[in-house]
């Protein structure tokens, strides 16, 4: 998932998370089809040189930098963009990565007037015809890769295919986005900087207090942004974060090492409490967790960062 510009991954659900990724990169063109069963948060990057065209396929849409995307919708993220997905219960979602340049230049050739990408994370309510045009084409590659990929191999197949998906996503993108206000815009540069913040040290327990100074916003703006764009309080998130980070070091510790001595590496300062909330998030005690990691007897594919 972190070649899919995934950079962050939190679990918010009970049970353990799994993912199906299917991923096709042609010429210049990159896309993929992802299936998850667990909800979840995501920090989602864009490179400095493509644009993010992402839509739901089934199961309840995104909610992506703190809005609620609709079946109908496509949003994009500009080249260089960050923002926080999130899903609440089982999902499909599908993505394709074009070269900011390439879709410009097709983009001016087909509309004939100069053609740009607006910045930060957008919405956008393609017309029927369009979105369901983007949508075929992206099955149909993806179906391709899954059961015939040495299709994709021909040099000639993949640019038409290329084309008719860069093609697609001007088509869809020839309208107006929902409108963003300049508040918005900055509250999902606040949450970045939030999430940012805390992967700085995660080994502490930061007081909301400090977050918000070093953040120059209000506690109750940050509760806020929080509830829309991660669905839990600013506390929560932290705390979360810092619990899946005990217990990925947990599944990978020396076996000479401690619970709570791995606890406190990352804010946990009672044992008593940490025992209490681990059994609540996971399921099992922090023991168990050590023991089953030293006996080599977890899934080594989970994925939880």
């Amino acid at each position: 998932m972190r070649d899919d510009g995934c950079v962050g991954l939190l679990i918010t659900g009970r049970g353990r998370f799994s993912a199906h990724l299917t991923h096709v990169a042609l010429q210049t063109l990159r896309m993929s089809a992802t299936e998850e069963r667990v909800p979840r948060i995501a920090l989602m990057a864009a490179p400095i040189d493509r644009v993010l065209i992402g839509f739901s396929i089934d199961g309840t849409p995104p909610v992506c930098g703190g809005m609620a995307m609709r079946s109908d919708e496509i949003i994009t993220l500009s080249a260089g963009g960050q923002v926080h997905t999130r899903t609440g219960g089982p999902a499909r979602w599908g993505s394709i990565w074009l070269p900011v340049d390439e879709l410009i230049r097709y983009g001016g050739a087909v509309t004939g007037v100069p053609f740009d990408i607006p910045p930060a994370v957008r919405r956008w309510r393609p017309p029927l015809g369009a979105r369901r045009g983007l949508r075929e084409l992206h099955a149909a590659a993806i179906r391709t890769a899954a059961r015939q990929p040495q299709a994709l191999v021909n040099a000639e197949a993949a640019r038409g295919l290329e084309q008719q998906l860069i093609y697609a996503a001007v088509e869809c993108l020839t309208g107006d986005p929902e409108a963003t206000s300049r508040a918005e815009g900055r509250h999902q540069d606040i949450m970045v900087r939030f999430d940012n913040l805390l992967r700085l040290e995660p080994e502490k327990d930061l007081r909301i207090a400090v977050i918000c100074e070093q953040l120059d916003v209000s506690e109750r703006l940050l509760r806020s942004l929080c509830a829309d764009h991660l669905g839990i309080g600013p506390v929560h998130y932290n705390r979360l974060r810092r619990m899946w980070l005990t217990r990925r070091a947990l599944r990978r510790s020396d076996p000479e090492a401690s619970v709570s001595a791995i606890a406190r590496q990352f804010g946990f300062r009672s044992p008593g409490r940490f025992a209490v909330g681990y059994r609540a998030a996971f399921g099992e005690t922090p023991s168990i967790t050590l023991r089953r990691g030293r006996d080599g007897v977890m899934n080594k594919t989970d994925l939880e960062s």
